[in-house]
């Protein structure tokens, strides 16, 4: 279980000067997933999370309406010190992440960088699959966007994805319905969808951040020689990667010798957003409600 230093996030006036936590976005709970798994690989280091979740979910709204979120807290966690940010959203990676990188960062500022969840995962199947056939679980937004398959066709033109959209499950997952028998159904006609639509499907990856919640309802369903793949571990690697590439980055974060701090921040109520956080981190914490415009 990991256990973190907690502090209520302040505005970036009332913040220690050198305050420069990584920060971590996602329209609501699922990039905990994400986050988790940063903070065991890399403990050391300050981060930021911000949630919207007044606004969630992202994935059945429009591009235009994604990317006007995704920026306002983009450039929230910019203003409360953060010099790199993580879209730990897979709607938000695939409907705002090109347009914020090449349009707003220069005009913002140009040493500052904001990265997404996608390709990272996409990279890692070429030493995943052996069959060349993959599957995606995702929300209809990032299925709609073809994202993963543009990124698929860039990297490996000989693999086949086939996305499936699962509109259920986000809604299971926050209405805490991930371990109940309910849930039970829904994970199995997708899985069952998915593999009908290609039988040769050998991985598949989980394409939203909330999902590692259903695991093993989904492992249990698969295939037991299909692999099943959770983003957190994929993008905390690749971020790690990124660090000892990007030194000049590197340096500018804030970190303590052994255990970083952790701050959230959601727009919606502060307690029912940390009682539901512990779900996905297994540790209480604290947090702060901020309004985005």
């Amino acid at each position: 279980m990991h256990q973190s230093n907690n502090h209520i996030a302040q505005s970036a006036p009332e913040r220690d000067k050198n305050w420069s936590p990584i920060g971590v976005f996602d329209s609501g709970y699922g990039g905990l997933t994400i986050l988790r798994e940063m903070q065991k690989l890399l403990p050391q280091y300050d981060y930021l999370y911000l949630g919207d979740n007044a606004r969630a979910p992202y994935g059945t709204r429009s591009f235009d309406i994604v990317y006007r979120f995704t920026l306002q807290a983009v450039e929230e966690l910019f203003r409360r010190g953060c010099k790199l940010v993580i879209l730990a959203c897979n709607t938000a990676s695939a409907k705002a992440l090109r347009s914020i990188q090449q349009n707003d960062l220069p005009r913002i500022d140009p040493s500052r960088r904001v990265l997404g969840v996608i390709r990272p995962t996409v990279e890692q199947l070429g030493t995943l699959t052996r069959s060349n056939h993959v599957g995606l679980f995702a929300t209809p937004g990032t299925v709609r966007s073809n994202s993963y398959a543009l990124e698929v066709a860039k990297l490996f033109p000989r693999m086949e994805l086939t996305g499936h959209a699962c509109p259920m499950w986000v809604p299971l997952v926050e209405n805490n319905e991930a371990d109940k028998p309910g849930a039970d159904y829904f994970v199995s006609q997708d899985v069952k969808a998915l593999m009908k639509a290609d039988p040769a499907i050998d991985t598949v990856i989980l394409g939203c951040t909330h999902y590692p919640l259903l695991y093993p309802k989904i492992r249990a369903c698969l295939p037991p020689d299909v692999r099943l793949i959770a983003q957190g571990e994929i993008v905390a690697k690749s971020l790690t990667d990124y660090l000892h590439r990007h030194p000049e980055m590197e340096s500018r974060l804030s970190r303590s010798e052994h255990q970083g701090h952790t701050e959230y921040l959601t727009t919606e109520q502060a307690e029912p957003f940390a009682r539901m956080a512990s779900l996905f981190l297994h540790t209480d914490i604290e947090a702060t409600q901020i309004t985005l415009s």
